[in-house]
């Protein structure tokens, strides 16, 4: 933060930035990645899936993303797990138990669900509600959550988001490597997508 005249603080500040490479190694599970490899520009986001701001972004802000900026090719964007508590580590594991090409349609189930309040409540019975419509039998929804190394690779990575890039909250989003906190908008998220390329 800068600070203005009369000793206030200025608006125009300094995003933290990261050491890009480091940031773009994948964590022990991989990432889950939309767009060319080739983008200008990349977006990390850290999310939680029991947090609204995270959902709102999901469905507010995403689509437009997605159709200004990755599905032309000037954005790869990658989502990677920052669970909050106990049931987004459950949401997390389940995402990631699905097929792989199901796994961002799952996340916005998910964070559907939290927004609709489907999952306020008795968290286990909603969940597990949930898991019978996106494809799980009762044996594979709870072998997925039983999943001692799934459960550990979730921690690993989000000790490392805290660790090496200063990850606290969520949504986080790394654009080429500049941290910025909260849900941003599209035309928040543009004005920094233009000035990167």
């Amino acid at each position: 933060m800068t600070i203005g005249v009369w000793g206030v603080p200025s608006l125009a500040w300094a995003a933290d930035t990261v050491d890009i490479e480091e940031l773009l190694k994948p964590g022990p599970l991989g990432d889950k990645t939309l767009g060319s490899e080739d983008a200008p520009v990349t977006i990390v986001e850290y999310a939680s899936m029991t947090c609204g701001h995270c959902a709102n972004f999901d469905e507010v802000t995403f689509p437009e993303l997605k159709s200004r900026y990755i599905d032309t090719g000037k954005v790869r964007f990658i989502f990677r797990e920052y669970p909050l508590n106990n049931p987004a580590y459950a949401m997390s594991m389940l995402a990631r138990c699905m097929p792989a090409d199901k796994y961002f349609d799952g996340v916005e189930i998910m964070f559907e669900q939290l927004r609709s309040g489907a999952l306020s409540g008795s968290f286990l019975p909603a969940l597990t509600k949930l898991s019978k419509q996106i494809g799980f039998t009762q044996e594979s929804f709870e072998q997925c959550l039983t999943n001692q190394k799934l459960m550990d690779a979730l921690k690993e990575e989000r000790d490392r988001a805290t660790t090496k890039f200063g990850v606290e909250a969520t949504p986080t989003f790394f654009i080429n490597g500049e941290k910025h906190s909260g849900a941003l908008s599209i035309e928040e998220m543009g004005k920094i997508i233009d000035e990167k390329m």
